[in-house]
C-alpha cells in the first residue's frame, strides 16, 4: 500500500467514540488529528505493511498528518529485525513524536539482542531537547537495562535529567519505581539522598507503593521518605 492507500485504510477503521476517548487522554495531539483506530487493528496493519516492499515510502513521508499514522509508523519500525536499519528509522522518527502513546509504543524488538550497540544511542537521546526523545531514552533504559544489564551509571543518567516537562518527569518517576522493584538496595540511596526533584521523588514513591513487587515493609519505609512540595 502507498501512503494514500494507508490513509484510506485507516479512515475505514474509524471509531468516532474511540477517537473522542483518545483525545481526552492524549492532550498534546489536536482532536482533529485523531481518527480513532484501535491498537490491535493498527498492529495487525503494521504486520501486513512490514511484509510489503514499498513500505519505505510511508516511513519516509514525515511528518504524518494523523496520530494513527504515527502509531502505525512506530509499530512498523518496531518489527524491523535488523538493528542498524531499525535504529536509523528510529532516529529519523523520534523528532516527530508528539505524544506519550506513540513514544511508549515504539518498542523495537531488535534492540533486545543488541544492547551494547543501543547504549550509545540512549546516551545521546537522553540529552536531547525534545521531550519525547528524552522520554524514549529513559523508557529504553527501563526496558533493557534494569535486570542483569543494570549499572548504577544508568540510574544516575536518569536522575541527572533536568526538565519542566510533565511527560519527561513522569517517565523518570516510572523508571525509579520500576528500578526500586528490581534493584531495591542499589536504587534506594537515590531516594534517601533526595537526588531527584521533589515532584519526581514523590511520584516515584507513589508508584512504588502502588506496585505489587514492593514488599509492605519497603512501602512503609518509602512513605517516610516523602518530601514537601
Amino acid at each position: 500500500m502507498n501512503v494514500k492507500e494507508i490513509g484510506l485504510q485507516l479512515l475505514k477503521m474509524q471509531d468516532k467514540e474511540y477517537s473522542a476517548f483518545q483525545a481526552r487522554i492524549i492532550p498534546s495531539v489536536k482532536k482533529e488529528k485523531i481518527i480513532g483506530v484501535r491498537t490491535p487493528q493498527l498492529r495487525a496493519l503494521a504486520k501486513t505493511l512490514a511484509k510489503e516492499e514499498d513500505t519505505e515510502s510511508f516511513l519516509q513521508s514525515l511528518p504524518h498528518t494523523y496520530f494513527e499514522e504515527n502509531q502505525l509508523h512506530a509499530f512498523v519500525i518496531s518489527l524491523k529485525k535488523d538493528f542498524d536499519k531499525c535504529v536509523s528509522h528510529v532516529e529519523k522518527f523520534l523528532p516527530y513524536i508528539d505524544n506519550w502513546a506513540t513514544c511508549d509504543q515504539l518498542s523495537p524488538k531488535s534492540f533486545k539482542k543488541e544492547k551494547e550497540k543501543l547504549l550509545p544511542y540512549i546516551k545521546k537521546w537522553i540529552k536531547s531537547e525534545k521531550t519525547y526523545t528524552v522520554r524514549f531514552a529513559i523508557g529504553m533504559l527501563m526496558q533493557h537495562f534494569l535486570d542483569e544489564n543494570f549499572c548504577d551509571q544508568y540510574a544516575s543518567m536518569v536522575a541527572k535529567v533536568k526538565s519542566d516537562e510533565y511527560y519527561v518527569n513522569m517517565m523518570r518517576a516510572w523508571y525509579f519505581a520500576t528500578a526500586l522493584a528490581k534493584q531495591y538496595n542499589l536504587i534506594l540511596p537515590y531516594i534517601q539522598q533526595k537526588k531527584l526533584d521533589a515532584w519526581t521523588h514523590n511520584k516515584a514513591i507513589q508508584k512504588s507503593i502502588e506496585s505489587y513487587r514492593i514488599t509492605e515493609e519497603e512501602k512503609n519505609y518509602l512513605r517516610t521518605l516523602k518530601v514537601s512540595l
